[in-house]
């Protein structure tokens, strides 16, 4: 059970979304961490999550860089190519679920607004998704010959979990039979074509000019200060009304009391939560 200082911050959290008419849900990579993600935390987080970068001394900023796809293209796709299949076989945990039904109530819809790349959100069934930083289940040309992005359901890289470097062949380029890579935005990266993630977020923006007038509630799940994207939007969206539901087991500071702070994992405190709404 929760302290009686958390508690109270449970009943003013269930309070403002008892009160919604619409829910935007901001979430960062410690909204998958219940599903058996990793966050990549640091550099002790990300290498107990994959002990062959960690003999290599490899960072997940140095990985995520896509300087290696034209370097090194059996670790970049090795990188990635493991990402996929992790990604495709994590069935969303229970939390997800919750937070659609609690949308699905409300007389001006839900939107997420994530810098996740995992498809997470649309595997659980939500349909309004921002992806800020793009979606690793899409493609485009690492040479930049257009930009063109395809789905890449069909995908499949085989990957030497001892050295976690792709074998075989690597996913090519339909348009001119060279590399292809995720259409992800990466550290230092220049040529990401982001139209898909721009049309997101024009459709979200127009969402958030329509509401003039609601009560518009934002829960931010997991969203660090490292990379603050999240952190910064769901400020941003929650400004008018302070109706800023933080979700953060490692920094739920908010300044200004501007909101409620819930130091809980996120399956822990969306339970919690359902539990007094």
């Amino acid at each position: 059970m929760p302290d009686p200082a958390s508690r109270t911050d449970l009943t003013r959290a269930a309070e403002l979304l008892r009160g919604a008419d619409a829910l935007l849900v901001c979430a960062g990579a410690g909204m998958g961490v219940d599903s058996g993600l990793p966050d990549f935390r640091g550099d002790a987080g990300f290498w107990r999550a994959y002990p062959p970068y960690a003999a290599l001394g490899l960072r997940f900023e140095q990985l995520a860089d896509p300087v290696h796809f034209a370097e090194d293209p059996a670790l970049a796709w090795g990188f990635y190519g493991h990402r996929i299949a992790l990604y495709r076989a994590t069935v969303p945990h229970a939390g997800f679920a919750l937070l659609r039904k609690w949308g699905a109530r409300l007389p001006r819809g839900q939107w997420v607004f994530t810098s996740n790349v995992d498809g997470q959100f649309q595997l659980a069934g939500f349909e309004q998704v921002a992806e800020c930083h793009g979606s690793i289940h899409w493609l485009q040309c690492a040479g930049g010959c257009s930009d063109d992005i395809w789905p890449a359901t069909d995908l499949q890289v085989e990957v030497d979990p001892d050295t976690m470097r792709a074998v075989g062949e690597l996913p090519g380029c339909p348009g001119c039979g060279g590399l292809a890579r995720p259409n992800i935005l990466m550290f230092g990266d220049y040529d990401w074509v982001g139209g898909r993630s721009q049309a997101q977020l024009e459709d979200y923006t127009r969402w958030r000019r329509e509401l003039r007038g609601a009560n518009l509630v934002v829960i931010e799940i997991g969203a660090g200060q490292a990379v603050p994207t999240v952190r910064r939007q769901a400020e941003l969206a929650s400004a008018a009304g302070g109706g800023l539901i933080r979700i953060n087991p490692r920094e739920p500071e908010i300044r200004h009391g501007r909101g409620v702070s819930l130091p809980l994992t996120c399956l822990d405190a969306l339970q919690q939560l359902d539990g007094l709404i």
